[in-house]
Parts: C-alpha cells; structure tokens; sequence
C-alpha cells in the first residue's frame, strides 16, 4: 500500500510541474505556450492639431473617417472646423497691409518734410554766406555798421546751426517712427501666417498607405472613440494608420520561460478570436533586461517580440494571440 501511495505522490507531482510551466514534450522537444497581443510594425500616430498662438483650446470635428478604411497617402483622415482660423487669417491680413499702408504714407511725409528742411538749411547757409561777405568789408565801413555785420553774422551761424539740430533730431524721430510701424507690421504678418497656418492644420491627410484604427479615450467619464460634431482638445491622440500588411505579436514573458528562448526561434501564432487561423512566425527581439513584475518584485518578465509571416485581414492590432514556441531541450 505505501508504495502504491508513493506512485501516486510523483504521478501527481509531475502532472503539476507540466501544468505550471505550459509545456508538452514531443519526440525530444516542448512546445511553449505564450500569450500575447497583436500590433503593427509600422503606424503613424493621428492627435489634434496645436495652434500656433492659440494655447491649448479645443477644435470641433466636422469629418471623421469611419475605422477600418482602407486609405492611401494624401486622404483626408479628420478634418475640424476652421472658420475661426479663416476670419483671424483674414483680420491679421487685413491688419498686416494697414500697417504697410501707414509706413508708405508716414515715408512720403518724412519725405516731404525733409525736403523742406533741406531748404531751410540751404536758406540758413546763404545767409550765412551774405554776412561773412558783409563783415568782410568792414574794414572800409563805419564802426557802427561793421558791428552791425559781426551781430548779424553771428545771429546767421546761430540760426544754421539750430536748424542742423532740429533737422538731425527730426530724422531720428521719423526714423524711430517708421521702425516702430515696422515692427507692428512684421508682428501683424506673423500672426497672419500663423492663422493661415492653423487654417491648415484643421484637414489631416494620411501620410502612409494602411487602415484606420480610431482610439478609445476618456469622455463624459467612459472610455470610447470621437464621433463628428465633437469637441477635442488639442494633442489628443484619435486614431493611428497602420500598415496592416506587416504585423507582430509583443509578449510578456515570465522568467522562468526565458532560458528556453533563443532569437531566430520558429513560432506557430493562433488568434483567440480566430482559432482556427495559424500563422508562421519567429523570434525577432527578446530583451536582456527583465522589468519588475506589479505583483512581486521578486518576480520579472521579459519583453519578446515575434514576426509574423505574411499578412492576413484578420490581422488587427490589440488582437489576442497565442504562441507556440518550439524549445529544443536536447
């Protein structure tokens, strides 16, 4: 009796350890069971256009592309109202040639009232010229009349040189008026490249061939895709275009599988919602550091990434999948 009792003990034993460790024993070799989730190898991530001077701010969306559409470059994917960019486009252009209009007119006066002081100052020279002829006779004049030259003179100098000062003051003035309507107008211009900017930015195009897949994000406290006619703020990730023609499973693997993987490894792939499609695969990455488990952080799993041959449209990405891996323990 106690070696029958003892038979069973291993029996049992044994019929746990295979269960723990999800593998079966075939002609020299176990095949590991592994689970994880589809994804692309190549996508192209879709959020909500951020304004130029605008902040943050939310956008309304008027198109949207229904998910699962087949769509090549250059097709529209989203497209949000942008009536207001169009106005403040027009508004900042309209604001940029009033400013252009006040710099013309502002140098056509400078313009003309520089040449009046041109005039002055030549009018002021002549005099100047006239008195220093006058004082130079008097040597050959009466006494009262030679002073009369010398004040004179003197009265001809002062005024030029006031005229120099107010006409160099005035050019510095003019010219710090223009600048400063200068400035105003390349601020006027940016904001209208910014707003024609904007305005662009509400049609997104696909930059790649591949499917729409939309994303689930948090709205009215639960979790679903944008629809159109919704507001979304600026950043938010709605939806990515995948290249569905190349795809791959991302697995978690525990540590105690790890040591029986190897790169280059041959894999069979069946989806959980698909039982009945297999697909060919093998080992592309297996990382060299295992991260922390949430569980125990005596425990870590390692991230290993499978190719899969071919393509297939039941192929979608956030899939769950299976994977048998052949382990050569010989």
């Amino acid at each position: 009796m106690a070696w029958r009792i003892c038979a069973l003990v291993v029996v049992l034993v044994g019929a746990l350890v295979a269960t723990v460790s999800g593998t079966v024993e075939a002609n020299g070799a176990s095949a590991l069971r592994l689970q994880g989730s589809i994804e692309p190898l190549r996508s192209h991530p879709v959020v909500v256009p951020r304004l130029a001077g605008s902040g943050t701010g939310t956008l309304v969306i008027v198109r949207l592309v229904k998910p699962g559409t087949r769509v090549t470059r250059g097709d529209l994917l989203i497209e949000f109202d942008r009536q207001a960019q169009i106005k403040n486009a027009h508004d900042r252009q309209a604001e940029y040639r009033d400013f252009v209009e006040q710099i013309n007119r502002k140098r056509g006066e400078q313009i003309t009232a520089s040449a009046h002081g041109e005039a002055e100052l030549e009018m002021a020279k002549n005099a100047v010229r006239s008195a220093e002829l006058e004082v130079a006779k008097n040597d050959i004049s009466p006494p009262i009349t030679a002073e009369q030259n010398r004040l004179s003179l003197d009265e001809a100098r002062a005024r030029l040189e006031q005229l120099r000062r107010t006409f160099e003051l005035r050019r510095k003035a003019d010219t710090a008026d223009v600048r400063g309507l200068e400035i105003q107008r390349d601020r006027a211009m940016n904001a209208w490249k910014h707003a024609e900017s904007n305005a662009a930015k509400m049609r997104v195009v696909s930059p790649i061939d591949g499917m729409v897949v939309l994303k689930s994000t948090w709205k009215n406290g639960t979790m679903g895709e944008v629809q159109e006619g919704e507001e979304v703020r600026s950043g938010l990730g709605i939806m990515d275009v995948i290249d569905s023609s190349a795809m791959r499973v991302r697995v978690r693997v525990n540590q105690a599988d790890v040591s029986g993987l190897r790169v280059g490894q041959s894999a069979r792939i069946t989806l959980d919602s698909y039982p009945t499609r297999t697909f060919t695969g093998r080992l592309e990455q297996l990382s060299q550091i295992g991260a922390i488990s949430t569980m125990s952080n005596r425990v870590r799993t390692f991230l290993a990434v499978f190719s899969i041959d071919g393509s297939d449209p039941h192929l979608m990405p956030d899939l769950a999948a299976a994977i048998d891996v052949l382990e050569d323990r010989r």
